[in-house]
């Protein structure tokens, strides 16, 4: 038996105003390819489906066309929820594809044996388990913690966790005895090396959790939410896949694959990682006027979508003429078939220019996190250490409050 692991989709994501959607569409047609010709049985989908709670009509009709495509190709699927996702938007249309051998996962079950997926061989005996966890919001945790104090609320999200899948182990010990088994998650855990494209969780990460909370009764750990394909705890079974496709310039150099594990004789292989060909370069260049001119010309695009250009000017002196030769130079660009300038800044090291601004010179406000321009504007106040440490928990309290009442 054939499992695949990927996560993090992020259908109708938008980078800097231009649409991700032509890059996701061939990752999709790649996917079924692969598992066409490779025999795959199963899919995992370890949450963020969508880009957004509630995504847009287009994004739906996407997600639902691969699905259909999936549907022939007789396999299991697995899909959860992630923080992204709405979780009625992911559970809606549940009934439907249960009956298509899609299982769906969009939030926490209050009976827990619900998240518990069996999967059949050919035969149609059960030959794997999987513990579909989809991402645990704070509602759902604080179920689970109702009745202990803990010191901190961090502490107390990561007990609510490390609960659930023990939980979740401890029903597949008694009732699925022999019988291998796979958990997903959709979590930040401690140690993860991470790109500006995920958004915080819990206490702006601050609830990250060890690799040692997942039970030893599940074999493999397939992950969702952070973006860079890596082995967690230096378990080689403890996995995030990544995304299929970079989504931030942050991930401009990372490798992107989707994980292959193999059910042979009642036992799962370790992980293979499997290259997702790249249809799309992100580069950034940096430099002054002259410089940025010179690499912009001899920069040779050799794949199918146009690269994504993000300019970084870095002047010596503050010039308003500097300042138009920069944007000219952006402009001069546009009507280029092979490339697309997305963002381009410039600093100056010495000049007029206010350096009390709460963005700098060509900085926008959406190419930002809400904790982003938070942070910036408390660092214009004399505030201390310990003080921004309190506001910075407070406001990532609220935030994930009006997350909450979004989804």
């Amino acid at each position: 038996m054939k499992i695949l692991h990927t996560a993090d989709w992020h259908i109708g994501k938008i980078l800097h105003k231009h649409s991700l959607q032509e890059e996701m569409l061939l990752f999709f047609d790649w996917l079924i390819a692969l598992i066409k010709n490779d025999g795959i049985d199963v899919l995992l989908v370890s949450g963020d489906i969508f880009d957004l709670a509630n995504p847009g009509a287009k994004d739906r009709e996407i997600y639902y066309k691969l699905l259909s495509q999936l549907i022939p190709l007789n396999i299991q699927i697995v899909i959860t929820g992630g923080n992204h996702d709405g979780i009625g938007v992911i559970n809606a249309p549940k009934e439907l594809l249960t009956s298509l051998n899609i299982s769906v996962i969009g939030g926490a079950k209050e009976n827990l044996e619900d998240e518990i997926i069996e999967i059949k061989n050919k035969k149609g005996e059960i030959a794997l388990v999987v513990a579909a966890v989809p991402f645990l919001r704070d509602r759902d945790l604080r179920s689970l913690q109702k009745d202990k104090l803990f010191e901190s609320r961090a502490e107390a999200i990561k007990a609510g966790i490390a609960d659930h899948y023990a939980q979740l182990g401890k029903i597949c010990t008694a009732k699925y005895k022999g019988i291998p088994s796979i958990a997903m998650g959709h979590l930040f855990a401690k140690g993860v090396s991470s790109s500006d494209s995920e958004r915080e969780i819990h206490i702006g990460n601050a609830a990250a959790v060890e690799s040692t909370i997942f039970p030893k009764e599940f074999n493999y750990i397939a992950l969702g939410h952070i973006h860079r394909p890596q082995v967690i705890g230096k378990n080689d079974f403890i996995r995030y896949s990544g995304s299929p496709i970079s989504l931030s310039f942050s991930e401009k150099e990372d490798k992107k694959g989707i994980l292959l594990v193999e059910l042979v004789d009642g036992k799962l292989t370790a992980p293979q990682f499997i290259d997702i060909p790249k249809q799309r370069e992100l580069k950034k260049f940096s430099g002054d006027h002259n410089e940025i001119k010179e690499k912009l010309k001899a920069y040779k695009h050799n794949l199918i979508l146009p690269s994504l250009i993000e300019l970084d000017f870095q002047e010596a002196e503050y010039s308003s003429v500097r300042l138009a030769e920069n944007a000219n130079l952006v402009t001069t660009y546009q009507d280029v078939e092979e490339l697309i300038i997305l963002k381009s800044r410039t600093h100056f090291n010495t000049g007029t220019q206010d350096t009390a601004d709460l963005f700098e010179s060509g900085e926008n406000i959406e190419d930002l996190s809400p904790s982003d321009v938070f942070i910036k504007r408390m660092n214009l106040e004399e505030i201390d250490e310990t003080k921004q440490k309190e506001l910075k928990e407070t406001f990532q309290e609220l935030l994930e409050i009006v997350r909450a009442e979004e989804v």
